[in-house]
């Protein structure tokens, strides 16, 4: 591991690690992720916990109920790990944190996708973004070409592409996305970005108390009989921000997420092919 990047203690010594980890895991102390208790008592090795209640009694780590369970990384090289994927503005690869804590790839292949699966929200149920006050931006962009069987040399309304394919929307793929002002995002790659497909993934993941804020595309237009508000800056007359209403946040979502796909990813497709499934 470079101790140039990871210079603090957590990242080559394994007590300063685990110190750190149980700190940021239990702030009042260990607790049993089996039953919850907060009666325990330490084991003679060292982390290692027992818990305190008689129907339960078992043994626990700061691993415990976590992506780095049943693992035999050591810690400084999870919180390097960790820390890379936090601290990555442009996204991180497992070939990255390979060279970085010269492990075999992988290894470093495992934790890379243990830690994308701690990083990710949500399920089948995801409650609304937004709420009382709270702002909620929204906005489309277009990334990736399309499926050669379907590139096309005119807009959906008949008239030709005028930026030939360099810039804009030609065939490319339509992503929709949320940026909760300081909190949570959600993106939806979708087959159109017209009004009736961006209308229903607003009205659906959005709270109707958020105020909603907008560039002036048309396909939030009639936005504000669903939300407490709906304001919108005018990018095509340079204006970018008028007091606190600005879709800034998902600008500077969206670039990342270009920066990340161009500098770590490379490449994006719909589906792997049929020989590369399995």
């Amino acid at each position: 591991m470079d101790k140039n990047i990871f210079s603090e203690d957590r990242f080559h010594n394994e007590d300063a690690a685990r110190v750190w980890f149980e700190t940021a895991r239990w702030p009042s102390g260990p607790n049993c992720p089996h039953c919850g208790s907060l009666k325990h008592y330490a084991t003679k090795k060292i982390g290692r916990y027992r818990c305190g209640e008689k129907e339960c009694r078992k043994d626990f780590t700061v691993m415990t109920g976590t992506v780095m369970e049943r693992s035999h990384v050591k810690l400084t090289e999870w919180a390097a790990a960790f820390h890379l994927a936090a601290s990555s503005k442009k996204g991180f690869s497992a070939h990255q944190l390979h060279r970085s804590l010269s492990c075999q790839y992988n290894t470093a292949w495992f934790m890379f996708h243990r830690i994308r699966e701690a990083m990710s929200r949500g399920g089948l149920e995801m409650p609304p973004m937004g709420g009382e006050g709270q702002i909620v931006e929204a906005d489309e962009t277009y990334y990736g070409p399309i499926e050669k069987a379907k590139v096309r040399s005119n807009t959906t309304s008949g008239r030709p592409y005028t930026k030939k394919g360099k810039a804009g929307p030609s065939n490319k793929r339509p992503i929709v996305a949320l940026v909760e002002r300081g909190g949570r995002a959600r993106t939806f790659h979708v087959a159109s970005a017209d009004k009736r497909t961006v209308s229903k993934i607003v009205l659906d993941n959005v709270s109707t108390g958020s105020r909603l804020h907008t560039d002036e595309s048309r396909l939030y237009t009639g936005a504000d009989a669903f939300f407490k508000s709906h304001e919108t800056v005018n990018h095509s007359a340079k204006e970018y921000a008028r007091g606190d209403v600005t879709t800034n946040s998902v600008e500077g979502f969206f670039s990342v997420f270009k920066r990340g796909m161009r500098g770590i990813y490379q490449h994006c497709q719909r589906e792997a092919p049929a020989s590369l499934s399995r």
